[in-house]
Order: C-alpha cells, then structure tokens, then sequence
C-alpha cells in the first residue's frame, strides 16, 4: 500500500512576507502566530481556473477541521492587473474566499518556498515543518487522509492547539448585481416582456414593462448572486428574477415571486455564460435558454415560458477529477467527437460561455475547465468535444490538435465561425468550420500562456491581457472583452490590426452589441462591468484609439541550465488508500515542449514514464520547458493478487508546469518537480 506523501526530511518553513494581508481584520500574520495549527498554504492567481477549482475543493476540508486547519492563500500574480490590490480584494470577495489571504506581488513567499504553478499546496505541521509540497488540484482525497494522521501524531506530542482560527470575514458588498458574467438580449416576446402588440402594463412581478415590450430585455447571469436577472434596457429595473439566490445545485421552479418568497426553488452556482436558443429548436426542447453553470460543472435550461430550470449536461462531477480531459497520443492529437448520447452522465469542468453554432446545429461550449471546446445537441441530447486535446497553451490546427487555455467567451460570426477568447494565452482564437462540420483552429491575437500586454496595431505583435467575453460587430470586425486591461479592443480580420474602443471599465467580463437603439440611434456597445456590478452602454466610436502600453511577460525566477543534456524528473507518490493504475501500463504520462522550439533539440514530445532526459541546445540562450504531467491511481484496498478492485474509483492528478530558464555552463543539470510529494 502507498505511504501517504511526507517529507523525510525535516524542512523548516520559510517566513510568510509580502505586501499586505487580507481577511484578517487588518492584522498581519506570521508562522509563529500560527504555530500549534496544521497550516495549508495555497498558491493561487485569481486567473487560474485551476486555482478556482482548488478553493472549492478545500472548502469541505476547512469546514471539517476548523479548528485545527488554517488555510492561508498566497496570491501570487500571473498577469500584472492581478498585482493591483483592489482588484485582488474584489477577487477575493468575488469568490467567497474565508481564509486569510497574503497579497505576495513580488513573488517572495512563492520563491522562498520553490513553488513552480498555479496551484502549489504546502503543508505545513503544528511545529512549523513543512510535510508535503503538492502541485495542480485533485489533492482533496489526500489530504482527507493526511490531515487525521497529522492531528493524531501531534495531539500524542502535545503540539495541536485547538481552537478558532484568524480569518476575519470582511465587509460585503451590496447591490442587485453582483460580480455579473455574461449577458443576452431577449428579443420581445421572447422574455417575460410582451410582444409590442400586446399590453405594455406591467409584468407578472407588478413591474413597468414599457420599454421592454418595444426593444426587448436583458437576461444577465448575477454571478456573485448565483442567480439570473432579467432586466429593463435601462439596467436598472428587475423585471425577473431566476434562482434562489442561494448556491447549490436544485431544478424546478427559478421564477421570484413577490407575494410567495417560497415559490422559487431552483438553486444556480456562479452561473456564467447565456445563449437563447432559436425559436423552433425551443418549442421542441422545452426550454429557452442554456446557462453554463460553472461550479456546478453543468448546463442548465430555463424556460421563460414557466420559469422552469432543468439540468441538460453533466454529472456535476467535475472532468479533470473523475476521467481528466481527452487522452492524447505521442503526436499530442487529442480525441475529438461524440462523447456520449446520455448528457447526464457526462463530466463536464467549468463550462465559461456558451453560443449557438448554426452550422453544427448545437450549443458550443467555452470548457474553461479542461482548456477545450465542447458540443450539445438540444434535440439529441449528444455531447461532443467540437476542438482542444486538453493540453494548456496556444497551438492552431485541427480540432484534435489544437491547444487552448482557458476559453472564456465565444460568439459566431455571418460566415457561421466561432470566434473564442482563450482567457490564459491573452489570445483570440477562431474555430473555422466546414460545411461538414470539420473544425480547424486559427489564432488572431495572441503570442503563448505568458506573453501579455496593452499594444495596440498589427495583429502579430497586439496584445491583450486575459479577455473573457468577445462579440461580432456589424461590420465584420469583433469587439474584445480585454478584461484585465479594462478594456473594449477590436479586431479587423480585413487589415489584422488591432485598436481600442474603450478603456477605463472594471474587469468588463462580456461585451455584446445592442441593436435596439434603446439609448440612442446608433448602435452600441453593451458591457458587463464585473468588479463594478453593472452593465453599461458604450458607443462604438467612429475612430478607434491606437494605444501601445508595451508587450510583457509573466516575469517568474529563471532557472538556470546547463546546454546538452537535462533529466527531468517529476516526484508522485499516491496517497495512502490508492495505487497506481497499472492494469493497462504504465499509468503516467509526461508531454514536453519549449518557447522557442529550437531550444530542445531532442527528447520531446508526448510519453509514458515521468523520467525523461532532453538535450537543449547552446545556441539559444534562454526560453521556456513547457511539461504536462499526469498519473492516475485508483482507491480501495489490493486484492490477494495485489489487483486494483474492479470498481475502484479513479483519480488523474495532472500539472502543467512553464518553467523559465537561462542556458549557462554551470546550469542544472537535473530539473526536479513535484506533481505530489516531496523527498
């Protein structure tokens, strides 16, 4: 049976420093005040959709042994926007975090504790040493076991102190929007508003409804609410609320009522993007429009006939966890096609954004969670992998090739192409799709996972900064959410060049065009402003801004190495309880490339085996190892032969690391990571 992941060496911990803490009522803290805890340090970047996903895995953890766990978040910023304090304390609002967090800017706490990715766990013991170093999510299990051994080890010695911990909740923010995702015009007639020829009186909820039986209204995901509001083209007026405002996962009834605070009973959880289905396609289904209720790992229909919520896709067991994204072959081609006529049984891993395709007759999916684009049939009920082989990073080609990184925003243009804002390349991406239905993935903008910045101009070297939300404008051209820019930046597919046509805007999360002339006679711009809870109009203007702030870097330590031959090695251990999946070979795998390519000369690729010796050239003086890591283990205790049980359940753990390195003669020659454990 495996051991469960320690240290054998005693390793003191390193001092927690950085700029400032939050959820501590303003007091700072140190590893002597924690001493007596079992102290769970959490590297994360408010981008990292892997980082999101470990904070919802601990949360049970944390609830569990309140009083002898202290989880600490050690943010540690990919992108230079998430440097800014204010907008790391709204990330920390927006995503309920109850720990203390430190604010670590300049990357001293990550250095100080060697951490390589987003996400990094480290534990640390009651007596301050730390006990084991874990990369990417899916610990949760090991850690369940960890943690008990932990607590019984040091209570015999006298070095547990129970008792609450120092997490200060803070104050929170109100508003009828809050940290809203997306949004989608409902067409009149199509909402709770009636048609133009109807009465324009008031709504079943006894709200004024004028304005919307003439353009229509806005069906808005209020996120932070885990909730769905439909609103009045001034933004203002609620003209139905969908959803409990509770998170959870619960179909039935959505619709408020204000006389019966009872009669809703659907629960959402941060419910990001919207698509209305066309009308003939709803009439058969039963339901209007298909929401991608991120943390719930599900699609979910809501009728605006009844106000109605159903889940369509998903086993609300997240994707990564129960079967990983798509095996890849050695060649790095990914499996693309149907998955399954039963959606319901499908795993699905954050769905982003969602549009309807017409030439693919389907719902495409932005499958933040496993970096790929997915499909659901609403009259089938099949579900299909549409483009990405799961692996993170910026790669064009067919679907089952091609790379992407966190797809957050998708729109189809008049040829029937998906343009996607891939969130972590800082890219836009097109899906060029055939008259049969064959994908293949071209990019606009965008250089790679840690190449970001605000210039604008030639489309080869224009940069973004992490966009979430994109849209077609009536010229041909699209309007980008540049998200951590604060900005609206448009793409000339005619020229390839790149402006700007809005700055100064909180984390715009979406951007959609407005036709109803609503706010005037030109057409405009409306923009979900996330980290100012609102939506707002903004003009399309007639001469674009040209702006270059500079290209940049994720700028982390380089890690000097020497030309000619590295061995790479990366450590796991299976926690106590699972083995190695070793019934069909060997159970792990390990993918290497390299920014720029010429930098490995031989030993790349994809492989089973986490050992693997590449030779790097001296004639490139720097550049970036990109490794995938994965290995899977089953729980349940051996059989006599020493089998896995035949229904044990499973578990990928996987990693992907972008290590910066400087090629110098008296470099490393050995390069050592840790997918789970440490020697």
């Amino acid at each position: 049976m495996s051991e469960t992941v320690r240290t054998h060496a005693r390793v003191r911990a390193s001092e927690l420093v950085g700029r400032n803490w939050l959820n501590t009522g303003g007091k700072s803290l140190d590893l002597e005040a924690l001493r007596g805890k079992i102290v769970l340090l959490d590297f994360w970047t408010f981008c990292c959709i892997n980082c999101l996903h470990v904070l919802d895995e601990l949360r049970p953890l944390e609830e569990q042994y309140s009083d002898v766990l202290v989880t600490v978040g050690v943010h540690s910023p990919k992108f230079e926007h998430e440097a800014d304090p204010v907008a790391l304390a709204a990330a920390v609002e927006r995503y309920e975090i109850h720990h203390p967090v430190l604010d670590d800017p300049e990357l001293e706490t990550w250095k100080a504790y060697t951490a390589r990715a987003w996400p990094t766990l480290v534990v640390i013991d009651p007596e301050g040493y730390i006990v084991a170093h874990l990369s990417g999510e899916g610990h949760a299990d090991g850690l369940a076991v960890l943690i008990p051994e932990l607590i019984a080890e040091h209570e015999a010695k006298g070095t547990l102190h129970r008792g609450s911990g120092p997490y200060v909740a803070p104050e929170p923010t109100s508003g009828t929007l809050r940290f809203p995702g997306k949004a989608l015009f409902l067409p009149a007639g199509r909402g709770t508003a009636p048609n133009p020829g109807q009465d324009a009186g008031a709504s079943d909820g006894g709200t004024s409804v004028d304005a919307a039986a003439t353009h229509g209204s806005w069906l808005v995901t209020d996120t932070g609410h885990h909730r769905i509001l439909e609103l009045d083209t001034d933004f203002h007026t609620v003209l139905a609320t969908y959803g409990t405002g509770t998170k959870g996962h619960v179909d039935g009834p959505a619709a408020a009522d204000p006389a019966d605070p009872d009669a809703a009973t659907a629960q959402f959880n941060e419910p990001q993007g919207l698509v209305l289905l066309p009308e003939d396609v709803a009439a058969k289904v039963g339901y209007d429009v298909v929401i991608a209720d991120s943390v719930n790992h599900r699609l979910r229909g809501l009728s605006l006939q009844d106000g109605k919520a159903t889940t369509l896709v998903g086993n609300g067991i997240q994707r990564l966890l129960e079967t990983g994204p798509a095996r890849v072959d050695e060649d790095a081609a990914g499996f693309t096609g149907r998955l399954s006529e039963h959606p319901l049984e499908v795993s699905l891993s954050s769905p982003w954004d969602v549009v309807w395709s017409r030439k693919l007759k389907a719902v495409v999916i932005a499958m933040a969670g496993t970096h790929q684009i997915f499909s659901f049939d609403p009259l089938t009920g099949a579900v299909a992998i549409a483009a990405g082989n799961g692996l993170e990073g910026l790669l064009d080609g067919q679907g089952h090739e091609a790379w992407f990184a966190q797809p957050s925003g998708l729109a189809e243009d008049a040829d029937g192409n998906l343009w996607v804002a891939d969130s972590e390349t800082s890219a836009l991406r097109k899906l060029v799709i055939d008259d049969g239905g064959t994908v293949t993935v071209e990019s606009a903008v965008g250089k790679g996972l840690f190449d970001f910045g605000f210039r604008d101009g030639a489309a080869a070297e224009a940069r973004l900064q992490h966009p979430l939300g994109v849209t077609v404008l009536p010229d041909g051209s699209v309007a980008i959410a540049d998200t951590y820019n604060g900005a609206v930046r448009r793409y000339d597919p005619a020229s390839k060049t790149v402006s700007t046509l809005a700055r100064g805007l909180a984390e715009p999360s979406d951007v959609i065009v407005d036709h109803t002339h609503a706010a005037g006679s030109e057409p405009l711009l409306v923009v979900v402003e996330a980290n100012k809870h609102q939506l707002v109009y903004v003009p399309i203007p007639k001469e674009a801004q040209q702006v270059d702030e500079g290209a940049v870097q994720t700028h982390r330590p380089k890690s000097p190495v020497a030309p000619g031959l590295l061995e790479l090695k990366v450590r796991f251990t299976a926690p106590t309880g699972q083995k190695l999946d070793d019934r069909w070979g060997d159970p792990t795998q390990m993918k290497i490339s390299s920014t720029p390519p010429e930098l490995i000369v031989a030993g790349g690729g994809t492989s089973v085996g986490l050992l693997r010796t590449v030779e790097l050239s001296a004639d490139v003086p720097e550049g970036i190892l990109h490794i995938t890591a994965r290995a899977a283990a089953c729980d349940g205790p051996e059989t006599e032969d020493g089998e896995i049980p035949d229904h044990a359940a499973c578990h990928l753990y996987q990693q992907d690391w972008g290590i910066p390195v400087l090629l110098q003669d008296d470099g490393d020659t050995e390069l050592v990571l840790d997918l789970r454990g440490m020697d």
